[in-house]
């Protein structure tokens, strides 16, 4: 039955249970087809209200604060995969209380925690996250291979041997990525770095498979693990993928609070904020489907959603309305549980969206409500 959204107060993030578990079953499916490891990336999707479910289909967390990480061990289990661009001297010891795996993203930080992890007693897998500077990914601000990119160590700083300590080697060089992206990056580690696969335990593909989108080939990815598998029996590999969980299960539903002319353009005011509640499609930049609702076209006239801040370019899209827009209609924006939740702000104090599952018996369940304590303590 689809969801009711009548049901539903406005503004709210809305989780559609059945189809996150529609994502998990595909999920599984690809790890035990191609024996390997996938799991949750919590930077991309870190809704614990729904972590008893998704614990049904992954064993597993990867962080990348100690936050997460805390989150990870007390909410989902003990296994928890790390990798930071730093590590802090004051957190060290929480990390290495929470995580079974932690990478390290450069040589200066492997020397500068590495003993203190052998000197601990603790059976934490440690690895070294490399930069093939190779990745198929369009937007700068997603691409870890971009010249002068902070994010991991390239191969020419490697000798012959791993690091004492360093079990696994990761990399991270997709964003919303197809099996055939991994395929040729796989193609360029085993060329830069496959004289320390073979030393390694286990590697970690990273994130960036979206491997629940529809047209994904899961047949083709499959291929791809077992045919890697195959070179290197001896790994045991992961995939850490965040969006691919979360992929089309959910919503925001808004209201429209006014209307009105702007030099010939149909300005509305929502009761969200694009700014504080959908930042990703202002740094990506993209603009978010609407149910019902597509992009205007030439010549079709234009409607501008803006959001509740005082913020100038808080709005996002020219949509084209065929029976034109009111005060009080509701829109339901598409695809909006990951990267979307984990970005939220508080900016400008404005209201924030409640957070609901819509269950799959049909019921709502609104997990979590916001308040002006949680705009106030934020701040100082």
């Amino acid at each position: 039955m689809p969801i009711d959204f009548n049901k539903i107060p406005s503004p709210s993030f809305v989780l559609d249970e059945s189809l996150l578990k529609r994502n998990l079953e595909i999920i599984q499916g690809i790890a035990v087809e191609s024996d390997v490891k996938i799991i949750l990336a919590l930077k991309g999707f870190a809704m614990h209200s729904v972590f008893p479910l998704i614990n049904q289909y992954v064993s597993a967390t990867t962080a990348s604060s100690v936050h997460e990480a805390r989150l990870g061990f007390e909410e989902f289990g003990e296994e928890v995969h790390a990798y930071a661009p730093a590590y802090l001297d004051s957190e060290f010891d929480q990390w290495m209380s929470y995580c079974s795996h932690m990478t390290f993203n450069s040589l200066n930080q492997y020397n500068r925690f590495i003993d203190k992890v052998l000197d601990s007693g603790k059976d934490i897998q440690c690895g070294i996250r490399i930069n093939p500077a190779y990745a198929e990914v369009s937007t700068d601000l997603y691409n870890p291979c971009v010249p002068g990119s902070r994010l991991g160590v390239r191969a020419d700083a490697f000798g012959e041997t791993l690091p004492k300590g360093i079990t696994g080697l990761h990399f991270h060089t997709l964003c919303e990525s197809d099996s055939y992206a991994l395929e040729k990056t796989l193609a360029v580690v085993e060329e830069k770095f496959g004289h320390l696969l073979k030393q390694c335990t286990w590697i970690n593909f990273g994130g960036g498979h979206l491997m629940t989108s529809q047209g994904y080939n899961t047949e083709h990815l499959i291929e791809v693990l077992k045919k890697f598998k195959s070179k290197y029996p001896h790994l045991e590999v992961i995939l850490e993928p965040g969006a691919a969980f979360a992929w089309q299960t959910g919503y925001l539903l808004s209201t429209v609070q006014d209307v009105f002319e702007s030099d010939g353009i149909e300005a509305v005011i929502l009761d969200i904020s694009v700014a504080a509640h959908m930042p990703d499609c202002l740094e990506m930049p993209y603009t978010p489907r609407i149910r019902g609702i597509k992009e205007a076209k030439e010549g079709e006239k234009r409607t501008r959603l803006g959001g509740t801040s005082c913020l100038a370019g808080d709005y996002v899209g020219d949509y084209y309305f065929p029976k034109g827009i009111a005060i009080g209609d509701q829109l339901i924006f598409e695809d909006m549980m990951h990267y979307t939740m984990v970005k939220t702000n508080f900016f400008n104090g404005v209201k924030h969206p409640s957070i609901a599952v819509w269950r799959q018996d049909d019921t709502l369940d609104i997990v979590k409500t916001f308040a002006y304590e949680d705009f106030k303590n934020k701040l100082s």
